[in-house]
């Protein structure tokens, strides 16, 4: 892996939660490729493990350990494995995260036919699942609030501690479609800045990324169609990104390595820096 910054996180204990997902498999990388000893920490062991496998392969040190962001008990065990196989953690990246599609609705905005038109296809906003809808803040919100709470036991009064968060774009500027998701990305952000106070006295710095829209494999089925061709939302995203690109997850790397790395950045406490192209900077005119 081609690394943007040459930071050293060697004697580090890194934990990534959602560490099993395209975004978080590659940051794990990341960090072990700059000396951490990575805990990737996923609800399915045995991908974990795989994904560990392959970066010890290239000669670092990385662990698959079984986690549930929100399980306090499944994430006391992770806590304990983690601290007897690789020691207290330094470095904590909240990677869990995502939507629901019982949290979305089908149309952008809402006309009065909606209403009477019973095509049971059509999600309007009075028929979003209240179950959909709590997943979604659940998984974003507790799944970051509950890993700090047990991990950052670890980094109290010991220099370099950071945890990193992962925002979006849309706590900037809600999306349309995805009420629950844009919410809870905008209470992760205020927890952030929330958290990054509180622990202030205590020598841990909590920042997060909000990344703007990239294409994975993912979500490439979302912004392309069969034949290739971009979506109409995805021509409306790109009209409203300045530099009139998807993003790449690579692109993410040099925020992710700035707010980890003390000599950096160690008087950066409490921000949310966008990865977006522009997007969150742009009122459309």
């Amino acid at each position: 892996m081609k690394l943007p910054l040459n930071v050293d996180l060697n004697n580090k204990v890194a934990v990534v939660t959602g560490g099993t997902g395209v975004l978080g498999s590659f940051w794990a990388d990341a960090l072990a490729e700059c000396g951490a000893k990575v805990a990737i920490l996923g609800r399915n062991l045995s991908l974990a493990e795989k994904i560990a496998s392959d970066i010890a392969s290239n000669g670092r040190i990385a662990i698959g350990v079984e986690g549930d962001v929100l399980d306090k008990e499944s994430l006391k065990k992770a806590h304990e494995t983690v601290l007897e196989k690789l020691g207290p953690c330094d470095i904590l990246i909240n990677g869990a995260g995502g939507n629901n599609p019982k949290g979305t609705t089908t149309k952008e905005y809402l006309y009065p036919e909606d209403l009477e038109n019973e095509n049971k296809d059509l999600v309007t906003f009075f028929d979003l699942d209240e179950q959909g809808i709590r997943s979604v803040l659940d998984l974003n919100f507790l799944g970051t609030f509950l890993p700090s709470q047990e991990f950052s036991k670890d980094m109290i009064g010991r220099k370099g501690c950071s945890i990193v968060n992962i925002s979006s774009m849309n706590a900037f500027t809600p999306l349309t479609k995805i009420p629950a998701y844009s919410g809870a990305k905008a209470a992760v952000s205020n927890f952030t800045q929330w958290l990054a106070v509180h622990f202030s006295k205590v020598g841990i710095r909590v920042n997060a990324i909000a990344p703007g829209f990239l294409l994975t494999k993912q979500n490439e089925s979302l912004l392309r169609n069969p034949d290739g061709s971009l979506t109409p939302r995805s021509l409306k995203i790109l009209n409203s990104t300045p530099m009139g690109r998807f993003g790449e997850p690579e692109e993410l790397l040099g925020a992710l390595l700035f707010l980890v790395c003390e000599e950096a950045s160690s008087f950066v406490n409490g921000v949310v820096i966008p990865v977006d192209g522009g997007f969150s900077a742009y009122s459309g005119v």
